[in-house]
């Protein structure tokens, strides 16, 4: 089985453009406790380190930054996980990846529920509600549309 973590970014500030907005100094605070939440769980062999992607948007970049240090991996970008982007086409991306590594993928929403969905439900509908620095994980065999199973999902407000 292979496993992916789905998180939303950290609360980020009003702005424009959207792609420019940046966290807000609640949303770095989530943010760091969800990664130690996740680097404890790594310590203790629960899962094995990711390989970590996320969406281009300044908030994204800078949640999946304090992730990758926290978890001592390295950060790749995909264009192709913005806000409005679709859900199958990630679907799509996931099949064609190792199936040996984790991957984490640090997004927004729309697109984390409506991602979340497809692969647990076979759908893309309203999606799962995802507060912000909010992580599911999930399990398949293989990485399409209702073929995952969500494991856990974990926010910052649990470990407060």
């Amino acid at each position: 089985m292979s496993s992916l973590f789905i998180m939303r970014h950290g609360e980020a500030a009003p702005g424009f453009p959207d792609s420019k907005r940046l966290l807000t100094p609640q949303g770095e605070h989530e943010v760091a406790m969800m990664a130690q939440w996740l680097a404890a769980r790594l310590a203790k062999g629960e899962f094995f380190s990711p390989v970590l992607y996320a969406s281009p948007y300044a908030r994204a970049q800078q949640t999946a930054r304090i992730v990758a240090e926290a978890l001592g991996c390295s950060l790749s970008t995909l264009d192709f996980i913005t806000p409005e982007d679709d859900p199958a086409k990630v679907s799509d991306w996931l099949l064609t990846q190792p199936d040996s590594t984790p991957i984490m993928l640090v997004s927004h929403m729309p697109l984390v529920g409506n991602l979340t969905e497809l692969l647990v439900e076979g759908r893309a509908g309203q999606g799962l509600g995802f507060a912000t620095a909010g992580i599911a994980e999930l399990e398949a065999d293989v990485w399409a549309a209702g073929c995952a199973q969500l494991m856990r999902y974990m926010s910052p407000r649990q470990l407060a």
